[in-house]
C-alpha cells in the first residue's frame, strides 16, 4: 500500500484478529465466540454472555454463580465516586458523567499493571458493575434521590432497574432488558471498540480503555444513535407524516439515523430481535405511540433504499423498547454501554495478547517549505 491509498473512515481495513465476535453483513449473522446471537438470546443470560465473551466458552454453573456474586459487590457505589457525582452539573448528559466517573475510578482501584492477568480481571469485575451503578446513581442525584445499594440475588438486569428505580422490576421487563443487553454486548471493529483497542495499545490501564470508548460510543453516528431515532420520530407525529418527511430526506441524500450499517447490506438481526421484543412488551403494557411510525419509517426505506443495502440497524428500534420500559431517553445510550464494557474489556484482554500499538499513517495534503511570516506583515 503506498501514502495515496487513502481508505476515509478505514472502512474494510483489517485492524486487528479477533475470536471475540463475527458478523456477515450479505447473511445477517451475528456471532459470539461462534455461537449465533440468535441463539444467546433465547437461550442464554447476559452473565452467561458476558463470560462467553471474555472466557472464550460457556461458563459451568459454579463459574456463573461466582461471577454473579462479584457483580453483587461490584455494583455497589464508591463513596468517592459518588461524591463526585454529586458534583457534577445535573443537567449534563449521563455519558459525560459515566466517562468521568469511569476515570475516577481508575484512580480509587490503579490497575496500571496490565501484565498482571489478577489486575486485568479485577478492574473488569469492577467495571462491569461499577457502569450500571454510576449510571442508576446520576440519574437518581439529578433528581433529588439518593443511590441505591445492590440487592444480593437479583440478575445484571434487574440489578440496574433495582438501583435505577429502588424498586423490584417486573419478570418481563427483567427479561426484555436482558436480552436487550445480550445483543449489545459486542459486535467486531465498530468505532469504540476499535478506540478501547487503540489505547489499550498503548498498555493504559482497563478504566482508560473504558473511558475512551464510552466517548466513542456517545456519539450520534455510533451509541447515541438510538436517542437520535426518537428524536427524528418526534419531527413525524403521524404515519402519513412518516411516508412524506422520509421520502423527502431520501430525495436529499439526508442521514437517516438507526438506518444503514457499514457491514451489514439486509436488516440487522439485532433489530430483528429488538422488534420481536417490543411487540411481546406492547401486547403485555400497551402500545407505544413511536412502533406504528417506525414500521412505517422501515417500509419508505425498504422502498427507497433497500436496493443499496440499507435497512434498519440495532439502534432503529432499541430506543422505543427502552421508551416502553419507562427508562429516560437521555439513559438509552448509557444502557449500551452497560452491555458493551463487556466486549470492549473481552477485547482490552485480547490485545494485550500479542500487543503492538497502533501507528497509522496518514495522507498529508498540505503545503511544503512555507516561509515564516512576522507578525507585522500578517494580514
Amino acid at each position: 500500500m503506498t501514502t495515496t491509498d487513502y481508505v476515509p473512515g478505514l472502512a474494510g481495513i483489517p485492524a486487528a484478529e479477533s475470536a471475540i465476535s463475527f458478523v456477515d453483513g450479505i447473511r445477517g449473522v451475528l456471532e459470539y465466540r461462534g455461537i449465533p446471537i440468535t441463539e444467546l438470546a433465547e437461550k442464554s443470560s447476559f452473565e452467561e454472555t458476558t463470560l462467553l465473551l471474555l472466557d472464550g466458552k460457556l461458563p459451568n454453573a459454579e463459574r456463573l454463580e461466582s461471577f454473579r456474586t462479584r457483580l453483587t459487590d461490584a455494583c455497589r457505589l464508591d463513596p468517592e465516586v459518588e461524591t463526585l457525582l454529586r458534583q457534577l452539573p445535573r443537567d449534563g448528559h449521563p455519558m459525560n458523567a459515566l466517562q468521568t466517573a469511569i476515570g475516577a475510578l481508575g484512580m480509587s482501584y490503579p490497575g496500571r499493571d496490565v501484565a498482571d492477568e489478577s489486575v486485568r480481571i479485577e478492574t473488569t469485575n469492577r467495571l462491569l458493575g461499577a457502569v450500571p451503578a454510576i449510571t442508576a446513581a446520576f440519574h437518581r442525584i439529578r433528581q433529588g434521590d439518593d443511590p441505591v445499594a445492590p440487592k444480593p440475588g437479583l440478575s445484571h438486569a434487574a440489578q440496574f432497574f433495582y438501583q435505577l428505580r429502588g424498586t423490584m422490576p417486573g419478570e418481563l421487563e427483567t427479561r426484555v432488558l436482558d436480552n436487550a443487553l445480550i445483543l449489545h454486548a459486542d459486535h467486531t471493529m465498530n468505532a469504540s471498540t476499535f478506540t478501547a483497542r487503540v489505547i489499550a495499545s498503548t498498555l493504559a490501564d482497563g478504566y482508560s480503555v473504558v473511558a475512551g470508548a464510552v466517548g466513542s460510543l456517545s456519539g450520534p453516528l455510533h451509541g447515541g444513535a438510538n436517542e437520535a431515532v426518537l428524536a427524528m420520530l418526534d419531527t413525524m407525529p403521524t404515519v402519513a407524516d412518516v411516508r412524506s418527511q422520509v421520502g423527502d430526506m431520501i430525495s436529499r441524500k439526508e442521514k437517516i439515523m438507526g438506518v444503514g450499517h457499514r457491514v451489514y447490506k439486509v436488516k440487522d438481526p439485532r433489530a430483528h430481535i429488538l422488534q420481536s421484543l417490543g411487540e411481546t412488551l406492547f401486547k403485555e403494557l400497551g402500545a407505544s405511540p413511536y412502533y406504528e411510525r417506525a414500521k412505517e419509517l422501515e417500509a419508505v426505506v425498504a422502498e427507497g433504499l433497500g436496493a443499496k443495502g440499507i435497512y434498519p440497524n440495532v439502534d432503529f428500534y432499541s430506543g422505543i423498547v427502552y421508551d416502553k420500559l419507562d427508562i429516560p431517553r437521555d439513559l438509552f445510550t448509557p444502557i449500551f454501554a452497560i452491555s458493551r464494557v463487556a466486549g470492549w474489556c473481552a477485547h482490552w484482554m485480547e490485545q494485550l495478547e500479542d500487543n503492538r500499538i497502533f501507528r497509522p499513517r496518514q495522507v498529508y495534503r498540505g503545503e511544503h517549505d512555507q516561509p515564516y511570516v512576522p507578525m507585522d506583515e500578517r494580514n
